[in-house]
């Protein structure tokens, strides 16, 4: 005779278990302690065996009905449903080794370290908040592009676009670790790059607000690359020359008596003069004793080569930065300018000449390397002090000339 729902429930616990059939194999065992388990016995290679198919209420007598129809239709195709659940629990396991947020967890776990706390915490806040609810349960290696994009416009759709293009980063990040460390085939956000509007202007991506430029620093301070690579990084803020510039520069053209670096600007056919504060030429007193021999300051891997053009934007993204909507090398020059003028009050004309602009005075002269040199190198120690100040954090004391 068949269980019904009212069977069920009302079966009562007894001294010892039992067993009340329901047919086709299936019966349900109810224990001492008021348990009651949903089974089915079955034969298989000549051997008995029995299957469970989940405890009552939670599997209800229909599912478990479903469940044990499933598996008579295995046998009927000479199958083992207990070896087919076995399979499925493992792939269940691989599935969420595999998923998403174990992934992207790991990754964090793994290159954090490297970043500063408040950015890596805005990394790992970001993931739980709008990526990991909707996909990070997913095998990574299953997740589609169209699916990538739905998690992005959610959180394009409450007006964050900012956020949205950080996330699409982020993700993108993850997939690619996925992929170099066997879990992933492929990167599916390489294809949303025009299927979110763009936040980007004609100008290079830059970081202008105090707080994240004392997070980016303090991020510079912790980078694990080269020295020489990590010297640049430092100098690159400071200095706020051309990127091109920077890595090109040669020890011959710096002078540490004035102190002052004098190179040729090739973009404006014009002599140029960097003013030295005294953190920078402590930066270049410790690269000089590493490279000081060669001609360049920062030498590639061939020494009589300059480091790559590509170095400083790949430690920026190493560090966990989009150079393509955070910073890049060459944001530093906007980011001087725009604090210089905004928040130390520099005068724009001194401000244009450090930055080698093309300025013309009411004499007609285009650019004059000496002129405002002596107020250039009062900005260029304040600004140095400032952003030692900025990487300190709102604790320190005031900049001051």
């Amino acid at each position: 005779m068949k269980l019904n729902d009212v069977a069920v429930r009302k079966a009562k616990p007894e001294a010892k278990s039992y067993k009340i059939a329901d047919g086709g194999g299936m019966y349900l065992e109810v224990m001492p302690n008021g348990s009651k388990y949903w089974r089915f016995k079955y034969r298989f290679g000549g051997k008995e065996k029995r299957l469970a198919f989940g405890v009552y209420p939670d599997v209800s007598l229909s599912l478990a009905r479903q469940r044990r129809d499933d598996a008579r239709k295995l046998l009927a195709n000479d199958v083992d449903p207990g070896v087919v659940k076995q399979q499925s629990k493992r792939a269940g396991k691989e599935n969420a080794a595999n998923s998403f947020e174990a992934i992207a967890r790991e990754w964090f776990a793994k290159f954090s370290p490297q970043w500063a706390p408040s950015h890596a915490d805005k990394i790992i806040s970001r993931l739980e908040n709008d990526v990991f609810p909707w996909i990070g349960n997913k095998p990574i290696a299953d997740i589609t592009p169209p699916q990538l994009l739905a998690v992005i416009r959610r959180t394009e759709s409450r007006g964050a676009l900012d956020t949205a293009h950080r996330v699409k980063q982020n993700c993108g990040q993850v997939f690619r670790y996925a992929v170099a460390t066997g879990r992933a085939e492929r990167d599916p956000s390489q294809d949303l790059k025009d299927a979110i509007p763009s936040t980007r202007k004609n100008h290079f991506a830059s970081i202008t607000d105090p707080a994240q430029v004392g997070e980016l620093l303090r991020a510079i301070q912790g980078f694990r690359g080269t020295f020489v690579v990590q010297c640049a990084l430092r100098l690159a803020p400071m200095l706020f020359v051309r990127p091109g510039e920077l890595r090109r520069a040669e020890w011959k053209d710096i002078d540490f008596d004035k102190p002052e670096w004098r190179y040729f600007v090739t973009k404006t056919k014009t002599e140029h003069s960097v003013p030295l504060a005294h953190q920078a030429v402590a930066i270049l007193r410790e690269l000089e004793a590493l490279t000081g021999a060669g001609q360049y300051v920062f030498p590639g891997r061939d020494p009589k080569k300059p480091m790559s053009d590509a170095a400083i934007n790949a430690a920026l993204r190493r560090m966990g930065y989009d150079t393509k909507t955070e910073i890049t090398g060459h944001g530093f020059r906007a980011m001087a300018r725009t604090i210089l003028a905004e928040e130390l009050h520099q005068k724009p004309e001194v401000i244009e000449h450090q930055l080698a602009h093309k300025v013309p005075d009411v004499l007609g002269a285009a650019y004059n390397r000496t002129k405002f040199l002596k107020e250039r190198r009062e900005m260029m120690q304040l600004w140095a002090n400032y952003l030692d100040q900025v990487k300190a954090g709102p604790e320190a004391v005031p900049v001051t000339e």
